[in-house]
């Protein structure tokens, strides 16, 4: 299988590479965390510009027609950096459902505003019974007139303080953990009886608590009982790009370890040159080459049509990149010693992002038990 990248995806990759590098060093985004948003307003006009925003978008709907390999490519960049803007809640949660949810005018209307970085989107599903099931949800939709009302809480809205659309999981029919009478409603932030929360999480990152009490949607997503299908695609696409993401995030702390065993001195010679720390770096490395494999491979089965096997896919995907995220983090942490635990050093920033990396949408314990569910990842013929 050909790996390599063509001339308008070296493009995009360069364009990225080079707008981050120079924008987004570490004191940068320090700086980005302690603005009024918690992140970069001037960034966000910049990927705007360079398309990022409407790049998974269909031409037709105001989008510049990108796949899931050049999502890959920023989501990588991204991670890189562990960038701070709304691009994964907006773009790729936000976008996955209007992709593959909305009709066509909602389609239209909305990826113009997204695209010319107007219109930020939110996921408001989990709430605090939920933990990573997505069908556990008890925010309820009653039918009023010719719309919907939505009462409930959502809990670990990413970037939520600052969306203007939410996309929100609310069940309109059956008990609280049934897989059915589920729909997807988008929400105005500005609608009456919402009330938004936001606060800072682990790894620099806004995310919001959201309570509805009443709130009218604006439209209902397809079948408003039967979203819970729409939900899982969105997911496993997601889980796609966080895979990428790790990847650029654990290329980074990697390097950021070698480069420092090279020069801490101990015992009067360099710590890199001690064997066992060397095979400590070597296992890390093979950790990344595995996960390099697996978000590859992520990023073509997240498009697969039949969904038992899309989903048996990305447990494997989450299971073997969290498994790899844990050593990777962990290990950096470990060869770098007490100054990976201070604010004023990069290690540590990265290994809080990859935590949080590994949590979302179901931590790698969940995915293997899942996958072991499943029937495993091969299935018999």
């Amino acid at each position: 299988m050909d790996f390599d990248l063509n001339e308008s995806q070296s493009l995009l990759q360069d364009s990225i590479r080079k707008t981050l590098t120079a924008k987004y060093g570490f004191e940068n985004r320090k700086a980005y965390m302690a603005s009024e948003t918690g992140w970069s307003r001037e960034m966000w006009a910049q990927y705007a510009e360079l398309g990022l925003l409407g790049l998974p978008f269909a031409e037709e709907d105001g989008g510049f027609g990108g796949g899931p390999e050049e999502t890959m490519l920023v989501a990588e960049q991204m991670g890189r950096h562990i960038t701070l803007e709304p691009w994964f809640s907006t773009v790729v949660l936000g976008g996955g459902f209007l992709r593959h949810g909305a009709e066509t005018a909602l389609r239209q209307e909305m990826v113009e505003g997204v695209a010319a970085g107007e219109t930020l989107l939110a996921f408001a599903q989990t709430e605090r019974q939920s933990r990573y099931d997505l069908f556990d949800v008890q925010t309820t939709a009653k039918k009023d007139g010719a719309g919907w009302v939505i009462t409930g809480r959502k809990g670990m809205v990413l970037h939520g303080d600052t969306a203007d659309h939410f996309f929100v999981t609310a069940r309109v029919s059956g008990a609280s953990r049934d897989k059915g009478g589920i729909g997807v409603f988008v929400v105005p932030a500005t609608a009456d009886g919402v009330s938004v929360r936001g606060f800072r999480t682990v790894d620099g990152q806004r995310a919001a608590e959201v309570d509805f009490t009443g709130a009218r949607a604006a439209h209902v997503l397809g079948d408003p009982e039967g979203g819970l299908a729409l939900v899982d695609r969105v997911v496993d696409e997601a889980i796609a790009v966080l895979a990428a993401e790790a990847i650029g995030a654990m290329d980074v702390v990697h390097a950021m370890t070698l480069d420092y065993m090279k020069t801490r001195q101990q015992f009067g010679r360099a710590i890199g040159s001690f064997q066992a720390l060397q095979h400590k770096a070597a296992d890390m490395l093979v950790a990344i080459e595995q996960s390099r494999s697996m978000a590859y491979f992520a990023t073509v089965a997240a498009q697969a049509s039949d969904a038992a096997e899309r989903r048996r896919n990305m447990h494997a995907v989450k299971a073997q990149i969290g498994r790899s995220q844990r050593l990777v983090g962990q290990q950096s942490i470990q060869l770098h010693g007490g100054i990976a635990m201070t604010m004023e050093y990069a290690a540590g920033h990265y290994f809080k992002r990859l935590t949080v990396n590994e949590a979302m949408f179901g931590d790698t314990d969940h995915h293997l038990r899942a996958l072991a569910d499943a029937g495993g990842l091969v299935q018999a013929a």
